[in-house]
């Protein structure tokens, strides 16, 4: 099992790379898995998983993962 992080991409900085955005913190993640930079856009939405996109998915797909792992960290801070 992988854990994928939703990003959205803010920069296209090379064929192969692109800089996401994760909410404020900026990385800079491999295309490869997707085909290269020619197969996305600036404001896409992707999956990242340890630094390579794996998927492209919509700002919908991208708001319900980030909810669903907010949910996850409050109930782990009410066991607490």
């Amino acid at each position: 099992m992988c854990i994928a992080i939703p990003g959205k991409i803010s920069k296209i900085i090379a064929e192969n790379k692109a800089e996401v955005d994760f909410g404020g913190v900026y990385r800079e993640v491999n295309l490869d898995l997707l085909g290269g930079a020619s197969e996305v856009n600036v404001g896409d939405h992707v999956l990242v998983h340890v630094g390579y996109a794996i998927s492209v998915i919509t700002e919908e797909e991208a708001r319900l993962t980030i909810e669903s792992f907010e949910m996850i960290l409050a109930a782990q801070d009410e066991t607490v």
